[in-house]
């Protein structure tokens, strides 16, 4: 594999340029485009790029949405050895301004006016913001657009080749607490990592994927675009959150990455449909259970009879809202509810949960359609080391770890201090798959000696409907608070409900006591990170008064 990842597109404009490679919905209508028209609106932002005077290395902070424009302008950078600094089109205005002021960018690259005001109104006067251009501006809009700042001529795409030590990118981490830490990623390790996920022999050059997660996560770009670029297999763009369900039905895709939210929110429709009607429920519980047993090889006879008149009946008009053509879906990003993995796999669609981080570019296991356990997130990627440190941590070695984080090198020291990535989550290593049972930061030690790693127990928790999110505390106290979200206010109610869910824990895993709240945690809120994982030391904060009453003549 070439040097420069920008070679992924570059093959395909020379092999053949009229190769469909995207699709977008623009002018209401959905829209196919060929390798040569990426390449030629790449061209045009390069043309731009080296009018304003940037050099390899330098930095362009890109704060846009996901879709066509996205991966020319990532490819233009990449193809002169610039420095891409992805950002959340969702993060908070001052998280978005610190980020691009800590990396230096020489150029924002913003998806609206909104977004570019917003920045203005809060950057650091210490740490100006550079210029900004506007891709979808409003009508008024006096700043430099896309539309006026690009050359309408860029002439050829063109690819640079680099050093394998070149850096391409600096991804900021979700920041679930602090300031996130930028990591910085070369053409080598992304590279790698495409050539890993392209040795599970999973995805195919016949695929399409829809696109719903933010390219600016590694998630979704590295699996979602470099992966099915490198391969030549389309990918469509979803239009947003609300439209995913439509853009399911009308693109019917037959491959995607998503985080567990996106189906736990599908299954909970699910579940509701089936409330009104006992024989709908038996049916639905009959096929999940065989149609499980089946797809893992542990079908009875019976099972093997009924399973694919259960999967036409039940899992069919199921599946049709998801497109009918869904053949795999790689699940990360957060941990999966075995459970939730088990109803979908039961359906018929196989759900393969997987593990990675930024830091390692950031596929780092992932299980395999034919053996797939969903309680693991998979063996490991190929040619990727793992082993166990103290206390259990998982630590992993190969070609896709990343170099370190941007000029910060006590964190960098902390996380790579012997070669070996420090993952912080503990795992056991069973049958050559990982086992996540913990993140290490997140286990709680109650006052009585007791460890819980809360994770299991708040997805049993969730499994009652009448809980939309939720949190377990209890580090150095006596006994477990849970904070949730829930339209139901009785407190008894909430902790009856939620105890109900947690009768196979241990004994001391029980609720005391709930502090509820109807408000939604969010990334609006700031509550969530734009990868919609939970903030929990911001959440510990801002609910602190409440937790303490919690505790009051607990007689600690």
């Amino acid at each position: 594999m070439t040097g420069n990842i920008a070679h992924l597109l570059l093959q395909h404009v020379e092999r053949s340029p009229a190769h469909l490679l995207y699709r977008h919905f623009v002018e209401q209508a959905w829209q196919d485009v060929t390798a040569g028209e990426v390449a030629a609106q790449a061209a045009r932002w390069q043309a731009a790029f080296r009018r304003e005077g940037l050099q390899p290395g330098d930095r362009v902070a890109l704060c846009v949405r996901n879709g066509v424009s996205w991966v020319a302008i990532d490819m233009a950078a990449l193809g002169m050895g610039l420095v891409v600094v992805p950002l959340y089109v969702d993060d908070n205005p001052d998280n978005v301004a610190w980020c691009a002021a800590n990396a230096e960018a020489r150029l924002l690259i913003v998806e609206n006016s909104r977004i570019a005001a917003a920045l203005a109104k809060v950057q650091d006067p210490q740490q100006p913001l550079p210029p900004r251009v506007i891709v979808r501006p409003d009508a008024d809009e006096t700043s430099a657009t896309a539309a006026t700042w690009l050359p309408q001529e860029g002439g050829m795409f063109t690819v640079a080749d680099v050093a394998p030590g070149t850096v391409a990118t600096i991804c900021f981490t979700s920041g679930t607490a602090g300031r996130p830490k930028g990591v910085v990623l070369t053409h080598a390790n992304i590279l790698a990592n495409v050539e890993q996920c392209r040795a599970t022999n999973m995805a195919r050059p016949d695929d399409l994927f829809l696109s719903i997660l933010p390219l600016s996560h590694m998630f979704e770009r590295t699996g979602g675009y470099y992966l099915p670029l490198s391969l030549g297999a389309r990918v469509a763009y979803a239009r947003g959150v609300v439209q995913i369900a439509e853009d399911l039905a009308s693109q019917a895709p037959t491959a995607m990455f998503a985080v567990p939210r996106i189906f736990e929110r599908f299954r909970a429709r699910i579940e509701q449909s089936l409330e009104s009607s006992a024989p709908k429920r038996m049916l639905f519980d009959a096929c999940v259970t065989r149609g499980f047993r089946v797809a893992t090889g542990k079908g009875t006879l019976l099972d093997n009879m009924t399973v694919p008149l259960l999967r036409k009946v039940v899992a069919a008009p199921v599946l049709a809202r998801l497109g009918g053509r869904l053949r795999l879906v790689v699940v990360g990003g957060a941990a999966l509810d075995p459970v939730l993995a088990r109803t979908f796999i039961g359906l018929g669609l196989p759900m393969l949960q997987g593990y990675g981080m930024t830091e390692a570019s950031p596929v780092i296991s992932v299980n395999l359609i034919e053996d797939n356990v969903p309680e693991s997130v998979g063996p490991p990627v190929a040619s990727m080391e793992v082993k166990l440190g103290e206390n259990g941590e998982l630590l992993v070695r190969g070609a896709n770890v990343m170099q370190g984080y941007w000029r910060n090198p006590e964190a960098t020291a902390a996380v790579l201090p012997d070669g070996w990535l420090h993952t912080g989550d503990i795992a056991e290593l069973l049958d050559g798959k990982i086992y996540i049972r913990a993140r290490a930061k997140d286990i709680l030690v109650l006052s009585n000696g007791e460890k819980l790693p809360p994770q299991d127990a708040e997805f049993a928790i969730l499994h009652d409907p009448v809980f939309e999110q939720v949190m377990l505390v209890g580090e150095g106290r006596p006994y477990v608070v849970l904070l949730a979200v829930s339209k139901e206010t009785d407190e008894k109610v909430l902790i009856r409900r939620a105890n109900e869910q947690l009768k196979t824990f241990p004994r001391w895993v029980r609720v005391r006591k709930v502090v509820s709240s109807v408000e939604p945690w969010s990334v609006d809120n700031g509550l969530l990170t734009p990868t919609l994982k939970l903030k929990r030391p911001l959440l510990l904060k801002q609910k602190a008064t409440e937790i303490e009453a919690a505790y009051a003549g607990s007689n600690e």
